[in-house]
């Protein structure tokens, strides 16, 4: 509309003629100037601003698709949108081997000169975010920018706002919904050089990995390292701006997911197993949902879930003994 009529004005003045030419069934009105003044009011309260197509602010490559959202709500550190960046995505259910992967990737393709952009889900794009927040990281999320989903990433939000920034098509207020996620992601992958799909280590004996391998056996690239990336993007990155490293910022612990007690239960855990104590199932859903057919460390295990080494050792003794676990030298464990 803007491309035919000119401006934003005529563009306003011809919409409901057009809808009525087109006989929809509920008319098409624009939005007040006292309901645009009093969103606006309360973007500026929040700390957010608006960025529409077509201005200096808007990232250029998402600019260049054609269902390019006309309206970006930014909140936090703008100028990362004039950044080229790389989105680094994968699975809520992330093993633990996937989780630091995703990390680790996201820090040096931070210090390589990439804005890392994801989705603030939880697993991977978690990961991903907190390695590349010294570097720049951006969260591209399915509701308005003040809406923290899932409630347990808080912490990650509010470090984002501070030294990286949360992006929204959505207006402030909008709970995400599922049919939000699907034009979420089209803005993630357009306002990127590349996407990388994390799923490690792809065995096919993990369900978890069946989409990437997938995506492998169509042709996508395999990546190993930053390098790879790095190599496949190559000229995209000659203009690259020096990256400089902001102090680390410390994310408040959050307490873990509360999941359903339906998924710990089918595998044998519960009272009405004879398993553990309710209290625990949580414990044992987390322990459970960063495992998979490769062996991971348990330290590594220690660290993800945030509990004690002593707590972590007990569940997988009872994992173990109850035939889901399984040991490997090194102080390794796998799902059997």
């Amino acid at each position: 509309m803007l491309r035919r009529c000119g401006s934003a004005a005529a563009a306003l003045d011809v919409l409901p003629r057009l809808a009525r030419r087109g006989e929809r069934a509920k008319p098409v009105t624009a939005a007040t100037r006292a309901e645009a003044v009093a969103e606006l009011a309360a973007l500026d309260r929040a700390g957010a601003r608006l960025v529409c197509w077509g201005e200096p602010g808007y990232p250029s490559a998402l600019a260049a698709i054609e269902d390019a959202p006309p309206i970006l709500t930014v909140l936090g550190q703008g100028e990362l949108l004039r950044r080229p960046m790389i989105a680094v995505v994968g699975a809520r259910n992330a093993s633990a081997n996937g989780r630091r992967f995703a990390r680790d990737l996201a820090a040096q393709l931070g210090q390589g000169g990439l804005a890392v952009i994801s989705g603030l889900a939880r697993g991977i794009d978690a990961a991903a975010h907190l390695g590349a927040l010294e570097t720049g990281s951006i969260a591209v999320v399915a509701g308005g920018v003040d809406i923290v989903y899932p409630a347990e990433n808080q912490g990650l939000y509010d470090a984002l706002v501070r030294q990286g920034a949360v992006v929204a098509e959505l207006p402030l207020g909008t709970e995400p919904q599922a049919r939000h996620f699907p034009r979420r992601n089209r803005i993630i992958s357009g306002m990127s050089l590349g996407v990388v799909v994390v799923a490690v280590p792809g065995s096919p004996l993990d369900p978890r990995s069946r989409g990437c391998n997938d995506l492998l056996r169509h042709g996508a690239t395999l990546t190993e390292s930053a390098e790879d990336v790095l190599g496949q993007l190559g000229a995209q990155l000659r203009d690259a701006e020096p990256v400089r490293a902001v102090p680390p910022v410390t994310v408040p612990a959050q307490p873990p997911p509360t999941p359903s007690p339906a998924s710990a239960r089918e595998l044998g855990w519960g009272p009405a197993h004879g398993g553990v104590p309710v209290a625990d199932e949580a414990a044992v859903e987390m322990i459970l949902e960063r495992l998979g057919p490769t062996p991971v460390a348990v330290d590594e295990l220690v660290r993800q879930c945030q509990m004690s080494a002593a707590a972590v050792a007990t569940l997988l003794l009872e994992l173990e003994l109850a035939g889901q676990v399984e040991r490997h030298p090194g102080n390794l464990v796998s799902l059997r």
